[in-house]
């Protein structure tokens, strides 16, 4: 995994690309692929996630009482559409400040540290990771809606790697057995490097561009869409299941015909 500070740098990075993307927006009401949310709820859901992010850093036992109200039904919705209520201005706002300000929470993480969120706990780098990962996969959903392509970057390989990581997690959240082997996961990144994670004498694999894989593990779209293939009948399973984010299994999105 990369040292922090390249992490927080490219989860700056990741932020800013999506702020470009929706800072000239005059319509924030658009509607994005997520049933029910628009534009101003995917940055109202990012502002709302970084700040428990914040939190989760510097304080704790207050986390611990956010994770007991989480578990009710509706709370990440309903905090999301508080936020998507206000001007966008304010909005965006105050989304670059906690940007900001969960920068430096989570440089100032001492080494070793383990954070409580609402999937198992981490690492500063491995929260600033997430971090990532969810920017990206809401920016995604924000590029969708308003019909933009987006260039894929090295920061992929940040999401791609959770998506690995998260393995077992999709399995244990959904009540299963996960597979007691590793895979060999084998991804070509945007310039044509090879990425690779896993034992290279692996009975079962997992190989394709590392955009379409990143698609997949943050449920952005639907397998039948996407060319990553399976070896093996674990690993074919797996790609039905992967889910990167924390919370609850996600509903996938249709095909796109």
């Amino acid at each position: 995994m990369p040292d922090l500070s390249t992490l927080l740098a490219d989860l700056a990075a990741e932020g800013d690309s999506l702020d470009a993307l929706v800072a000239p927006l005059p319509d924030w009401t658009v509607p994005t692929p997520a049933a029910g949310w628009t534009v101003a709820h995917q940055i109202s859901h990012l502002a709302w996630t970084d700040r428990q992010a914040v939190i989760a850093a510097t304080d704790p036992d207050a986390f611990g009482e956010i994770l007991a109200a989480a578990r009710a039904e509706r709370f990440v919705e309903e905090g999301a559409a508080e936020g998507a209520a206000e001007p966008p201005a304010a909005l965006l706002e105050r989304w670059r400040t906690g940007r900001r300000e969960m920068a430096a929470a989570l440089a100032a993480v001492p080494a070793g540290a383990r954070l409580p969120w609402f999937g198992p706990p981490m690492g500063a780098a491995s929260m600033a990771t997430a971090r990532l990962m969810e920017t990206w996969a809401h920016g995604q959903d924000v590029a969708d809606a308003l019909g933009a392509v987006r260039a894929p970057t090295a920061r992929l390989r940040h999401v791609a790697h959770i998506g690995v990581r998260t393995r077992d997690f999709a399995y244990l959240n959904r009540g299963l057995e996960a597979p007691a082997d590793a895979f060999r996961v084998v991804l070509t990144g945007p310039d044509g490097e090879e990425w690779t994670w896993g034992p290279e004498d692996a009975a079962q694999s997992v190989t394709g561009p590392a955009l379409d894989f990143c698609l997949l593990v943050t449920q952005r779209r639907n397998r039948a869409d996407l060319a990553v293939t399976a070896r093996g009948a674990d690993a074919d399973r797996w790609l039905g299941l992967a889910q990167a984010f924390a919370g609850p299994p996600g509903g996938g999105r249709p095909p796109r015909g």
